[in-house]
């Protein structure tokens, strides 16, 4: 019984998805929540920052484990290695008796989620809102599911039965209310709420405490100092935060405001609100519109822009959903090519194939954050965190810290209390030892360095959006890149063609636009076999339809249609081609490309003829494979492999001719049908060149020992030859390619390991096989140097069957062909679990998932999809990649400075105060001042200004805290400041002049005895000590060394003299405490007054200098009257004027401010 309840208690939210999270159920507790409720107020609020921050002893204090099926809490822990828990309340969807009825007198599916959902008598729907997800309470099975998904176990004949026709009104409003709103709403959170969460991080938190000790010190110019620093560095992650949510607010709010049309059973076709869909709903699709869900295809067809996914504007043609009498789910029907069938949210319809009797429809299949775009933008708005041991070490170090700070508080407690001293006073003595062990300034200090890098990597046109992974580039020991557009340049040039003749290869024929090829079947494959369309009057689509397009010479006939067409495409020459036996060629229909079938065809008839044929192209394997095989060349492998060890990339073509004569319905015809029994025509050749950056990068990286891996949707023998030109397969090393089976029938799972040898090697075999044994694990040890070459289908079957071999072959894999986006981040997290720390370098949205994934992802392009790259480079090559990695590795290794630095002047000052405590003394507010603003605070800030080193060194930075190294150089510090500091203390107090009363003995000796001729017996020193003189000067020289030892320079840094602005004010700030050191202060201030305050020559100067004119009245006139020659007047009589015409003074009257009178006469 309690195993079962244990059960209701849990369950497994997201299962097998990498989102999967363990749920588990739970009620709230009247007495509880009053018991929390007193913590809060007795603890000053302290008990409630706990629990914000620990959300599960928040959900275990105030609720009761229950069933879920009874929770109105649940609480939710992700089951990956972070662990990260979070609470939701269990909210409900009222429903009337009444509508409920009406729904299920027309519902079409009874046996649906969303019926299943409806708990009765009570007639409402649990629900939580998980990550912007809604999921649904399902009662039968007694777990939530995911609200806004079609069911994936619909046939393909029971989604054209279930939903082709349209819903009743009632079904739609009640799927709709279920469902929740078809939106992907990214809010801009408030300032308030922004700032509100930023400041309740326990760091900032703990700055808060100190301010307020320090403020009731007295201490007020460093509290300020703290204040601003902090303020600072709160606006910086506030504005971050808020200029990336409306970014991305702005990039999805167009998603929430289209009109669609939509089919219903009785109402038909109907202007109707997008966020108003929900799953099942019908759509009829419109030329020129964005999708606002993901649809599955059910009639017509239609052709997309899916730059939103791939980065690439380039046409996909889909294909409506068959009507085939399967038991099988419409997925699995489909399994190789499903996604020709689905139209994803937020791209674009270009193109449609319809009529008005039989328009263009699609059946709503996943809504809001569920669809292909909420998906991404979700993963964006709740990234997988990272797991750096460079935090998470400096927790562990920061919490070593506060319990030496206990140790300390102990002791000044038990001092302070023995000694008499008033409670309040040991207090507030006892928690100064907190804000001294532990260092408020941390925080300020780290992210300074990261704003200086971040600033270098902007000049160096590179972009982040996560200034805390910059850290993260240092510790890179792993780089993936995609092929195309990064290795290799985007676009392709045509190389040839090679034709078959007879049993063998012909030689290769160059494709020249003004020197076409004559009429036959090879030119009909060129002309024909493609997804091209004309757009705006403009043939538009993939790079490599086009170039092997422009190359016959032909033209495609741009039909001008103002809405849906079904005309079929037509290709004709251009007037000034050479001229050819046919009018064109018309395209009747088309079996897409798709990445699972590695293949395209087309059936075509010759326009105003009666030749029908079929044409296709594909990788040549799979050609291949659907040629008749006396068709194809004996030398078939041998010349397809020595061109795709060339670095080209070959595709291979093939036709046949219809017979009609008992089937003129050409429509009709399947895939299968077509694509069979073909005569195998020859290879067409492309070549991808490198970019001129790609060859000195790699061999840059390589020189570092930073590990380099191809993950590309290509050919894997185009692949493994790129990879060999650009350095990355060095000429001397093996490849060995990897080839996996399934198991079928009663064969088991299988993997064949082949050694590739080179094309120059004269060798009459080829290749070499290695077999293993899976069961008993043995494997032939390879050479040592060697690398690992597989597909995208080979490492799913290898990660499906084989995990325990997978981690041995990541270990040297190099090459992985043919991936798939999913499994691009798959791989990505694979090398993440072998302890890697992996970059990813990509140009387009399909490599968007990897470059999440990774540690740093880099995206060389600025596409929509692209927005949730880490960093973004404006230059389209991968230079920026070991820019990147310098600017990273100087960055940790500022932040590793900066810590040290900020825990060795902590422990410092730590000891000094110690030290003082045993005589009841302490540093006066001004000695700490000059301590923790003039000295720590400006080197702290000043030690980051170091630029990277431009050479990158054979080996990374260390990126633990809690290291040998580093904790001997902290212990040996602090024992080297404990020996210094208790030295001082104990000489000082030997001394002939030594006087614990009066200080001011030393200075002011009686015949130069030992001072005991005292007028008072005991003086008041306050602060003032030998001892704390001595120790404070001990330990400000000690701050200053120590600077000077932890900031490094090479390897990842450039030298420290080159850090102009730190050595300025290192040596100033030894010039002061020299001079406070050895300086009689009476005398300077009688130096400096008698140098500077009554110097009468000095101020005259700077009148002088500064033209300095008194405003003095008597002096203006002074100065007009010797300007005046006519002044004064000689042998001349002047005469008064009259009454009305007495002038006025020049200088106006003057008033006597002691004789003014306010008073009203």
């Amino acid at each position: 019984m309690g195993e079962l309840k244990r059960v209701e208690h849990h369950a497994i939210l997201n299962q097998g998805e990498e989102n999967e999270m363990d749920v588990f159920g739970y009620r709230k507790h009247l007495l509880r929540e009053v018991f929390c409720i007193l913590g809060y107020i007795f603890s000053l609020g302290f008990l409630w920052l706990i629990f914000y921050w620990k959300p599960e002893w928040y959900v275990r204090a105030q609720c009761v484990p229950c069933s879920l099926q009874d929770a109105n809490i649940v609480l939710l822990t992700s089951t990956d290695q972070f662990k990260e828990h979070n609470w939701k309340k269990v909210l409900q969807i009222p429903l009337s008796e009444a509508s409920h009825s009406s729904y299920i007198a027309v519902a079409k599916d009874r046996g649906s989620v969303i019926n299943r959902a409806v708990i009765k008598p009570l007639f409402h729907v649990r629900y939580i809102q998980v990550q912007k997800i809604r999921y649904i309470w399902d009662d039968t099975v007694k777990q939530f599911t995911k609200s806004g998904i079609l069911e994936d176990d619909y046939t393909c004949a029971s989604v054209h039965e279930t939903f082709g026709s349209g819903f009743m009104k009632e079904e739609q409003d009640f799927r709709r209310l279920v469902s929740g709103p078809n939106i992907i709403d990214v809010g801009i959170p408030p300032i308030w709420k922004l700032l509100v969460k930023e400041v309740l991080n326990p760091f900032y938190v703990f700055q808060l405490f100190s301010v307020c000790l320090w403020f009731a010190e007295l201490y007020i110019e460093y509290s300020v100092a703290i204040i601003i620093m902090s303020l600072v560095c709160i606006g910086l992650s506030v504005y971050t935060l808020r200029t990336q949510s409306i970014k991305l607010h702005y990039l999805v709010e167009s998603h929430n405001n289209i009109k669609v049309s939509v089919f219903g059973k009785n109402t038909g076709v109907y202007e109707e609100e997008s966020r108003n869909l929900a799953p099942g709903d019908v759509l009829v699709i419109k030329r020129n519109t964005v999708l606002p869900c993901d649809a599955l295809l059910i009639s017509g067809g239609c052709i997309l822009n899916e730059s939103m996914l791939t980065g690439e504007s380039i046409p996909v043609t889909k294909t409506p959903l068959p009507k085939t009498d399967d038991t099988q789910p419409w997925k699995v029907h489909s399994v190789h090519d499903y996604k020709r069938h689905i139209l994803f949210c937020g791209t674009e319809v270009i193109q449609t194939k319809g009529s008005n009797l039989n328009p263009v429809k699609a059946v709503v299949l996943k809504t809001g954050f569920n669809t292909a775009k909420g998906d991404l933008v979700r993963s964006i708005l709740y990234p997988k965190p990272v797991n750096y041991k460079l935090y998470r070490d400096a927790l562990i170090f920061l919490c070593c810290l506060i319990g030496l700070s206990f140790i300390g508080m102990i002791y000044a407690v038990c001092v302070f209390s023995l000694n008499g001293e008033l409670a309040g006073e040991v207090v507030i003595k006892a928690l100064d030892v907190i804000t001294i062990a532990v260092p408020p300034a941390l925080p300020a200090a780290l992210t300074a360095g990261i704003i200086y890098a971040q600033r270098r990597l902007e000049k160096a046109k590179i972009f982040c959006i996560s200034p805390q992974r910059i850290n993260l580039c240092g510790t890179l020991n792993l780089f993936c890149f995609d092929k195309t557009g990064t290795l290799t340049e985007d676009g392709m040039d045509l190389y040839g063609v090679v034709p078959t003749g007879g049993k063998r290869f012909q030689e290769l024929l160059p494709l020249l636009e003004d020197n076409p090829l004559p009429w036959g079947p090879l030119l009909g494959a060129l002309a024909s076999c493609h997804s091209l369309i004309v757009l705006d009057g403009k043939v538009q689509g993939d790079p490599l339809d086009l170039k092997m397009f422009e190359c016959t010479g032909w033209g495609i006939e741009d039909f001008q249609e103002e809405e849906e067409s079904t005309q079929s495409m037509t290709v004709k020459p251009v007037p000034h081609a050479v001229s050819v036996d046919v009018e064109g060629v018309v395209v009747l229909q088309q079996f897409p490309f798709s990445s699972g079938l590695q293949r395209m065809s087309v059936i075509t008839q010759v326009l105003n003829g009666d030749e029908y044929a079929v044409y296709m192209k594909g990788a040549p394997e799979m050609v291949a494979s659907f040629c008749e095989q006396d068709t194809v060349p004996s030398n078939f492998s041998e010349e397809l492999e020595r061109y795709t060890k060339q670095g080209f990339r070959v595709i291979g073509l093939a036709y046949k001719i219809l017979d009609l004569k008992d089937n003129l319905n050409v429509t009709a015809i399947k895939r299968d049908e077509a694509e069979s029994n073909l005569c195998f025509l020859g290879l067409l050749v492309l070549e991808n060149r490198l970019k001129l950056e790609t060859r000195p990068v790699l061999r840059e990286l390589a020189s570092s020992n930073i590990r380099t891996v191809m993950i590309t949707g290509d050919n894997l023998q185009t692949a493994v030859t790129v990879a060999k030109n650009s350095g990355m397969i060095t000429k001397e090393s093996n490849v060995i390619l990897i080839e996996a089976q399934e198991p079928s029938g009663v064969n088991m799972a299988s993997i064949t390991w082949t050694l590739l040898k080179d094309a120059k090697e004269n060798n009459t075999s080829d290749y070499m096989e290695i077999y293993l044994n899976i069961e008993d694990g043995s494997v032939q040890k390879p050479k040592p140097a060697y690398h690992f070459a597989m597909t995208g289908s080979t490492y799913k079957i290898i990660l499906q069957y084989y995990n325990n071999v997978l981690e041995k072959i990541l270990i040297n894999g190099t090459i992985f062909a043919r991936m798939a986006p999913g499994e691009k981040s798959s791989l990505v997290e694979e090398f993440q679990k072998l302890g890697y720390y992996v970059g990813m370098c990509g140009d387009g949205a399909n490599d968007c998932g990897a470059l999440k994934m990774a540690h740093v992802g880099i995206s060389l392009s600025e596409q929509e999809a692209s927005v949730a790259s880490p960093f973004t480079s404006q230059n389209p090559n991968i230079e920026c990649v070991p820019q990147l990695i310098k600017e990273g590795r100087a960055a940790l290794v500022t932040s590793f400075c900066v810590f040290k630095y900020m825990a060795l002047y902590s422990l410092i000052q730590y000891t000094g105060v110690l030290l003082l405590y045993w005589q009841l003394n302490t540093y006066s507010n001004y000695q700490f001042l000059f301590q923790d603003l003039a000295i720590t605070t400006i080197i702290s800030v000043t030690m980051s200004l170091n630029h990277a080193f431009p050479k990158l060194a054979p080996y990374r930075p260390p990126a633990q805290l809690i290291s040998p190294p580093l904790l001997l150089s902290v212990v040996l510090n602090v024992i080297l400041t404990l020996a210094m500091q208790i030295c001082g203390f104990l000489i000082v107090q030997d001394q002939l002049w030594y006087r614990k009363d009066n200080i001011l003995n030393a200075c002011y000796p009686v015949n130069g005895t030992d001072g005991t001729n005292s007028t008072n017996a005991e003086i008041d020193n306050g602060a003032r000590s030998y001892e704390n003189t001595t120790v404070w000067f001990l330990g400000t020289l000690n701050c200053l060394i120590i600077a000077f030892m932890v900031s490094k320079g090479r390897p990842f840094r450039q030298p420290i003299y080159t850090n102009y602005l730190f050595m300025i004010v290192i040596a100033v700030q030894i010039a002061v405490c020299l001079f406070l050191l050895f300086a009689h202060i009476a005398d300077v201030y009688i130096r400096l007054d008698e140098a500077i305050i009554e110097n009468r020559k000095l101020w005259n100067l700077f009148k002088r200098l500064f033209r300095y004119k008194s405003k003095s009245p008597y002096k203006k006139l002074q100065l007009k009257l010797a300007k005046d020659p006519a002044w004064p007047p000689i042998e001349t009589r002047d005469h008064s004027a009259a009454n009305s015409t007495i002038q006025k003074s020049v200088m106006g009257d003057y008033v006597n401010p002691s004789f003014e009178s306010h008073e009203n006469c």
